[in-house]
């Protein structure tokens, strides 16, 4: 009954016996995350070869609670864009923040701390650094915190320098 099913399926998965034995140490480790475990035991029950089960849709989704639509674009996913790209988790370029500050402007801040602080105050403090970026047009805009994540990291790679 299983092969009437998968016959008329349009994403058919066919797993080598390589890729049999690498998901089923995925699913036994149990170290991935939970989305990319339950792609590997989606496409173990898929699996229309000697070695697979075979089972439809709809019982791989009941089996493993979770939605029709997942087991199908998990085939279409296998299908199109091959084995590598199911079982691996997707870095969306997009997702991560511009930096606010480039190596120039890196440079521009660090100087700034190092100079003498402006009159009436003993010492640079975060809150004057941002007010000053800003006002000598090194960036845009930035948050103390930034500044302050910025300047921890240049001193840190001066530490690490110093002491090699």
């Amino acid at each position: 009954m299983a092969k009437k099913e998968i016959a008329v399926k349009k994403y058919v998965v066919r797993l080598s016996a390589e890729e049999r034995d690498r998901l089923e140490a995925m699913v036994r480790a149990g170290k991935n995350s939970a989305q990319i475990l339950m792609r590997a035991r989606i496409l173990l029950k898929a699996d229309v070869s000697d070695a697979g089960e075979g089972w439809s849709d709809s019982a791989i989704a009941a089996a493993l609670n979770t939605s029709i639509n997942n087991v199908a674009r998990t085939r279409q996913q296998l299908v199109e864009e091959g084995f590598e790209a199911t079982v691996k988790r997707k870095v969306n370029p997009n997702s991560a923040r511009p930096r606010i500050f480039d190596g120039a402007a890196e440079a521009k801040l660090i100087a700034l701390a190092c100079s003498p602080a402006p009159q009436g105050f003993a010492r640079w403090s975060l809150r004057l650094l941002e007010e000053k970026v800003v006002e000598l047009s090194i960036v845009d805009k930035a948050s103390d915190n930034t500044i302050g994540r910025t300047l921890k990291k240049m001193c840190s790679n001066r530490t690490a320098i110093g002491n090699g």
